[in-house]
């Protein structure tokens, strides 16, 4: 909480962050050959207020493409969006220090999770 009385700007990332390795580092899909965030992108559509009951994170893939991928999210209640964001995320190499493609078995595991237009089918609770 900040001065102001509500969820800082700073924490909503972290938010995001554990909800995305929450995603992809579960034991049976991973991305063990690593990935970094290339971009943020966040509308605070609400100011959230400290509580002690959890906020809901869904996320879903938005897009996939050789070598990076989308993950959009909703920061919500049932009935209350308090932010929705995007992170664009690159597989990388770190032996090499460079970018990588995703591989088959990564494309794979995005695709499960892809947007669909009018719903999120995939979307994932965290």
């Amino acid at each position: 909480m900040d001065a102001y009385g509500h969820i800082n700007n700073v924490v909503f990332l972290r938010y995001l962050e554990e909800a995305r390795i929450d995603f992809l580092f579960r034991p049976d899909k991973d991305f063990q050959q690593g990935s970094v965030v290339a971009r943020h992108e966040i509308d605070y559509k609400q100011q959230l207020v400290h509580r002690h009951q959890p906020v809901d994170i869904e996320l879903w893939v938005t897009q996939v493409r050789a070598a990076s991928f989308t993950i959009a999210y909703e920061v919500k209640d049932p009935d209350q969006v308090y932010v929705r964001a995007q992170t664009v995320i690159v597989p990388y190499d770190f032996e090499a220090q460079r970018p990588r493609r995703l591989t088959a078995e990564e494309r794979e595991f995005l695709a499960e999770y892809a947007d669909d237009e009018d719903d999120p089918a995939g979307a994932v609770a965290a």
